[in-house]
């Protein structure tokens, strides 16, 4: 059944559920309307209620908190939803940009529709547009990704399902990992351009960019620290693995396959990428 919510008309006997953007790294990117909202509503649920006291405190608003994060969410959820259907507002927050990306607010969001509780998203800071667009790279189309699996063989056999996009990729990375992970993006993407940021906002705001193997051999040079954002150029329709023979389709198989990928799917990846009849490839593969 279709669910229609208007945001600002009519009564309403419930309270309203905000999603409001914090800061990536300078307070001043905290919009008037952010504030006037934290100061209005009945609550504050909060990813780490100890980060937005500090929010809170710079800009003198008193405001109850709530903890919620993904190791309570769920018993949090229906005191949240209960609090929400007594009339009273709730403002959810993440520790930094926008939320429901990569806290459990989704999970809230999909409750208060459910009941019929207004949601209502106010616009603000979000790091992967803000880096996108001073990238370089093409900023549409884009896809964000947000975190990478942690695991080598599982990033790597993510890495392979969105190889032959079109569209420019952002990844979160820590700075710990940064490295490696170029390295597995590098070994199946090939030589890309890629924009490395870091320090977003703050006073080490940085970007590095160029091919994949001209990041990694700066990175050698000159570590980093920070939190980090990882934009990788779109699949071009060109092989991009400079000084490599392209390998044949069958051997572009037995690869993915090695990787973990099932035949079939590997097949019909490669058919795609390479414009080929998936059924004679596949009869190739098998020896039929």
């Amino acid at each position: 059944m279709i669910n229609i919510q208007r945001s600002f008309k009519g009564e309403k006997k419930a309270g309203k559920l905000y999603l409001v953007p914090t800061p990536i790294g300078n307070m001043q990117d905290m919009t008037l309307r952010a504030l006037e909202t934290l100061r209005s509503v009945d609550v504050v649920a909060s990813e780490d209620t100890r980060n937005t006291q500090k929010l809170l405190n710079h800009f003198e608003i008193k405001v109850a908190q709530e903890s919620f994060h993904e190791h309570n969410s769920f018993e949090k959820i229906p005191k949240i939803l209960d609090f929400l259907l007594s009339g009273k507002s709730v403002a959810q927050v993440s520790d930094a940009g926008m939320p429901s990306i990569s806290d459990p607010g989704h999970d809230l969001v999909v409750e208060a529709i459910r009941r019929n509780i207004d949601v209502i998203a106010l616009p603000g800071a979000s790091a992967g547009i803000t880096a996108l667009i001073a990238s370089g790279l093409v900023p549409q189309p884009h896809i964000f990704y947000g975190f990478l699996p942690r695991k080598k063989g599982e990033q790597k056999k993510f890495l392979e399902m969105k190889r032959s996009y079109p569209e420019t990729q952002i990844f979160y990375e820590s700075p710990y990992r940064v490295a490696e992970t170029l390295e597995n993006i590098l070994q199946v993407y090939g030589d890309r351009q890629v924009t490395l940021v870091r320090e977003l906002t703050k006073i080490y705001e940085e970007y590095r960019r160029g091919k994949i193997s001209e990041i990694l051999s700066s990175l050698k040079e000159q570590p980093i620290k920070g939190e980090c954002l990882i934009i990788v150029s779109g699949f071009s329709g060109e092989v991009e693995i400079e000084g490599v023979e392209e390998t044949s389709p069958l051997e572009a198989v037995a690869r993915l396959v090695e990787e973990g990928i099932k035949p079939n799917v590997a097949i019909k990846q490669i058919a795609k990428e390479r414009n080929l009849v998936r059924q004679e490839l596949y009869a190739q593969y098998h020896d039929l």
